[in-house]
């Protein structure tokens, strides 16, 4: 007699195996005929599968299922466990499962998402790769995108509490100026009199954590709110020098970039187009009555950022540079 334990453990792995049977193959006796010629393998009731129907929902298993089934009982195995499905699905369509309205609507929407996957894999199998002058030019008008700071002038705005985190973060999305927005609302007297500039600092005179923030921004991009130990911190590259890479070194990237803009310019396109085709209406005062739950946006935190380090000492240190 099999006790509990070993039960509940044959019952957790056949779910396993079945999970990852039905995302990956389609059900062989209802959604294909059965190859009727040959003698069949398993047959329950009227429905007959053969070895070559076998070895087929054999291939659509991913490496890592198919690993259950190796050996020489290996295909009694499977066997088996295409016998678990196929009752299981039967009893599914005796229950009348298939006609309850949640699984109608779900049924519904993975038609509509895989044919608009198929739709646009299609549309993207015509894009062609760059050429080489095309990544010269993307590399010539894009130097900065392929330059290693090492050195950088940062400006930045600290506040006490979230709450005020926000009121920046809102300033900051509407395009406010940085300088403008430090100079009013920054904790950080000294700073804010020069629109929170905190002067020049090279790979090394920063801690660690927030260099690692700091010499990944580009000129001109403002870091996501960083908590330090005298509050809330959000800092901008206002100059940066470097060196640039060369295009050998960063080829791949640019190859990875440009067919990401090409793809992106032919779901443009093959939107625009689609929609001149149907007609649309938008019914603003209905929408108006609407009610959409969920919550705003917040400003989030990098993970990346330091959570509890000071950098009194490197503004200090530069402002007496300055000075």
């Amino acid at each position: 007699m099999i006790d509990d334990k070993t039960l509940f453990k044959e019952i957790k792995e056949m779910k396993k195996v079945l999970v990852l049977m039905m995302l990956c193959s389609v059900l062989l006796f209802a959604c294909k005929k059965a190859d009727l010629a040959g003698e069949y393998v398993v047959k329950i009731d009227n429905q007959r599968l053969t070895e070559k129907d076998l070895k087929r929902e054999f291939d659509t298993l991913p490496d890592m299922a198919k690993q259950f089934f190796l050996g020489p009982e290996g295909a009694e195995k499977f066997a088996d466990e295409i016998v678990k499905k196929e009752v299981l699905y039967l009893e599914a369509l005796k229950r009348g499962y298939n006609n309850k309205e949640d699984f109608i609507k779900k049924v519904e929407e993975f038609k509509k998402i895989t044919l608009i996957n198929q739709l646009l894999e299609e549309e993207m199998k015509k894009i062609s790769q760059p050429t080489e002058a095309e990544m010269k030019e993307y590399y010539e008008k894009h130097k900065d995108e392929f330059t290693t700071n090492t050195q950088i002038r940062l400006s930045q705005i600290v506040v006490k509490d979230e709450q005020a985190a926000m009121k920046v973060f809102e300033r900051l999305q509407k395009g406010e100026d940085f300088a403008k927005v430090a100079s009013e609302l920054s904790i950080d007297k000294n700073s804010a009199k020069s629109g929170g500039d905190i002067g020049n600092f090279k790979r090394g005179e920063l801690n660690k954590d927030l260099e690692n923030i700091a010499f990944r921004l580009k000129k001109g991009e403002i870091s996501n709110p960083i908590p330090l130990k005298d509050g809330i911190h959000f800092i901008k590259i206002t100059d940066a020098k470097g060196t640039v890479q060369e295009f050998e070194k960063v080829k791949p990237f640019i190859v990875q970039k440009a067919m990401a803009d090409k793809q992106r310019t032919t779901f443009e396109k093959l939107l625009d187009d689609t929609k001149k085709k149907y007609k649309i209406e938008i019914n603003k005062e209905a929408l108006k009555k609407a009610s959409l739950t969920g919550q705003p946006n917040q400003p989030s935190v990098d993970q990346t950022t330091p959570k509890a380090q000071d950098n009194k000492g490197q503004q200090e240190k530069n402002r007496q540079e300055k000075g």
